[in-house]
């Protein structure tokens, strides 16, 4: 069997010079002005004549700009970025035909993430030096971690967080990267706030609370900005970049914790059993939408997915009408009622004691194991239409 490849990107932050960071501004500018135009285009033409534009359509269009007067600048910069925004606009418009998205939206200068993207004839890449496409120096880059041995980049994207930090990623093949030995080890994992996992061998990981622990600082920072003239101002920016730069210390804190606590289970059980929450719904609990959005569920689930992915492990989502909480891991008997604020149960049937979480995470890996040995659906997609997968119906034989 063939090892299956893996492409990887590597992120890494860099200083550019002045005048890197005014080319860099302007190739931003140049990507969010042609990626709003072809959007209009290609919804005016659909609204108004029912006629589809494709990718080679709207770039033929972009080589008539060019031409043009008013957008001549755009000829200033390097062109494969503008390329690569066209045909990221033509893969959001197929999501959307196939309903895996929402109808493309235009990109904001205020809130749009700065990114364009190189692909191998828009840089050069030579003994660790990078050099984009209308640039004469190589990008300032700290290398923090090194680049696999012999790591040619397929393509480089370059961006700009709110906080003002400059950021490069490469993607290249990691050979590293390949299946794990099979093992026979299998885990629950369950989700929550006192703890942020909790596993079926009963250990619990802490959950940090990084927004709660610079939620005073953050508080502070708002509130000087709500202050300043709104506009354009030098003061509001200074502001609104101190703002940014409290988000991004929480969210870099954030995924290094996730990072870190979705490896170990992945290397080390064949089959990580998980619970398909919807985030989004119980996001509008106004009580716990701040503890929930800080705890980021959906981006560990995305994280154990891709890295199970990598490495040749499962990752089984259980339905989310699984009562594992009110289901005793012992005997099967189903309690009525088991409101959040209790944390320990005992059973009526066996008169086992039960901690809540564990109890709730032994469930989840019994019904995985029940649902992967009957080869029904294992991993229900987040937007899956309404009615009751196997594993409910796993669940309900268990009933007294």
């Amino acid at each position: 069997m063939p090892t299956k490849r893996v492409k990887r990107a590597f992120k890494y932050r860099f200083y550019p010079t002045d005048a890197q960071a005014a080319e860099l501004s302007r190739t931003f500018g140049c990507v969010r002005k042609v990626y709003n135009m072809a959007l209009a285009a290609r919804t005016e033409a659909w609204t108004l004549r029912q006629e589809r534009v494709n990718y080679n359509a709207t770039s033929a269009m972009l080589t008539a700009w060019k031409k043009t007067g008013e957008l001549a600048f755009l000829g200033d910069v390097s062109s494969v970025p503008l390329q690569q925004c066209l045909r990221h606009l033509q893969s959001a418009f197929t999501n959307f035909f196939a309903k895996r998205a929402q109808y493309p939206r235009f990109k904001s200068k205020k809130k749009s993430r700065k990114s364009a993207e190189y692909t191998t004839s828009g840089f050069r890449f030579r003994d660790g030096s990078l050099t984009l496409a209308k640039m004469a120096e190589p990008l300032d880059i700290v290398w923090s971690r090194p680049l696999p041995e012999g790591a040619e980049p397929s393509t480089v994207t370059v961006s700009q967080d709110a906080a003002g930090r400059w950021f490069v990623s490469l993607l290249c093949e990691d050979p590293s990267v390949g299946a794990l030995p099979a093992t026979d080890a299998a885990v629950g994992v369950d989700a929550g706030l006192d703890h942020l996992l909790t596993l079926s061998t009963g250990e619990k990981i802490t959950n940090p609370r990084h927004e709660r622990k610079d939620r005073e600082r953050l508080a502070l920072a708002q509130r000087r900005l709500a202050k300043k003239t709104k506009g354009d101002g030098a003061n509001r920016a200074k502001a609104r970049r101190k703002v940014a730069r409290i988000h991004a210390r929480i969210a870099d804190r954030r995924r290094d914790t996730l990072h870190k606590i979705t490896t170990r289970p992945v290397r080390e059980n064949q089959t990580i059993v998980i619970e398909d929450l919807t985030v989004r719904n119980m996001l509008k609990n106004g009580r716990l939408a701040r503890a929930i959005s800080d705890a980021a569920w959906s981006e560990f689930r995305s994280l154990l997915e891709y890295k199970a992915d990598w490495y040749g492990r499962e990752v089984v989502a259980v339905d989310r009408w699984f009562p594992s909480s009110k289901l005793c891991s012992t005997c099967g008997t189903l309690q009525h009622k088991m409101p959040l604020n209790v944390r320990t149960w005992t059973c009526d049937s066996c008169g086992t004691t039960h901690d809540r979480d564990v109890n709730a995470a032994k469930n989840l890996l019994a019904a995985g194991r029940a649902v992967t040995a009957c080869g029904a659906g294992v991993r229900p997609q987040r937007s899956s239409p309404g009615g009751q997968s196997a594993m409910k119906q796993e669940a309900l034989r268990r009933e007294p």
